[in-house]
């Protein structure tokens, strides 16, 4: 981002996670608190990234294992005469979805758990933020009432 914005800029869709990286601005006069903020977003933000990368690599790499066996029980090649990737039908694919969603239910469930922990803190963060920008500026319209 250029040096004179002022605010988060969201980048295009990473190729491993799909998730848009988040560059946060950075205030030159930024408290302790809001910094406390900006860094449990940061690190919600990496905590996403690292998950949805290893689990679409993993998705990836386990459909691709799943089509080739089930063509090769077929007795057919992973592209047919004229090249064209060979595919599987909805029926057959279910069942991998199906198999790999059961297989990695932990996974989310423990994920889910993470991210609700992780939105629960940035967003009593963001409430302390929001009292003290509050009162901050109650102070000031007090000092400027009594001037």
């Amino acid at each position: 981002p250029p040096a004179h914005s002022h605010s988060d800029w969201i980048g295009p869709p990473d190729k491993h996670s799909n998730l848009r990286p988040v560059i946060f601005y950075v205030p030159p006069e930024e408290s302790a608190l809001e910094r406390r903020l900006r860094e449990a977003r940061q690190e919600a933000q990496a905590s996403n990234q690292r998950f949805w990368a290893r689990h679409n690599r993993a998705f990836r790499q386990e459909k691709e294992e799943f089509i080739y066996s089930r063509l090769k029980a077929k007795g057919l090649e992973m592209r047919d005469e004229s090249g064209q990737k060979a595919t599987l039908n909805a029926e057959e694919m279910a069942d991998f979805y199906k198999d790999f969603l059961s297989k990695n239910l932990k996974k989310h469930l423990q994920y889910n758990r993470d991210w609700y922990k992780h939105n629960f803190r940035i967003t009593f963060l963001m409430g302390q933020v929001a009292l003290v920008r509050a009162l901050r500026w109650l102070r000031r319209r007090k000092k400027n009432v009594e001037q």
